[in-house]
């Protein structure tokens, strides 16, 4: 083979690797135009929450460490998309005073959120002889003296979003919300 022919090659060799590469980089240009039309026709948004109220039932520090609490809270959940729909499949809400969780987990049911909709859960959230650290425990009782006693509710939980049929992965959702007890 003479170094003629061999150089030939070489030259094919390198026109086919650039044909493929030019190939490749207008693929991903070309799915990255779509993702970006997609994402303007959809504008999605993520929903939104809203603490509305939280009925205390049952608030006491039973013992120097341990809490006893009974708490109804209403949550309004608004999914603001107009093509999008948003499935909530695990959702649990529970309680924090200074950053410790005060209540157990309470499960509001699995249920899928149209396009534009307001759905409202009532759930109760209760801990019984709930040991607090007692750092929290003194300002538990020095914050019930006073009057007030700030709590965050928090649901954390995942769901997944609706476009048509398609329906997308399990993202992670964490919320929290404050309230003050009187």
């Amino acid at each position: 083979m003479s170094e003629k022919e061999c150089s030939h090659h070489k030259d094919k060799r390198r026109k086919r690797l650039r044909r493929f590469f030019g190939g490749l980089l207008i693929l991903i240009f070309i799915i990255l135009i779509i993702v970006l039309l997609i994402w303007a026709i959809l504008q999605p948004k993520k929903p939104r929450f809203v603490l509305q109220d939280a009925t205390v039932y049952a608030f006491n520090v039973t013992a120097p460490n341990f809490l006893t609490s009974t708490i109804l809270v209403t949550i309004a959940s608004r999914n603001p998309n107009d093509k999008i729909g948003v499935y909530y499949d695990k959702l649990d809400i529970f309680a924090i005073y200074q950053n410790q969780q005060i209540t157990y987990y309470t499960a509001i049911p699995s249920t899928y959120q149209g396009h534009k909709e307001i759905n409202v859960w009532s759930p109760i959230v209760s801990g019984v002889n709930v040991p607090v650290d007692p750092y929290n425990g003194v300002g538990l009782s020095q914050d019930q003296a006073d009057g007030t006693v700030i709590l965050t509710i928090r649901i954390q939980g995942r769901v997944r979003f609706k476009v048509g049929t398609f329906v997308s992965g399990h993202y992670h959702l964490t919320l929290l919300g404050s309230t003050n007890i009187y």
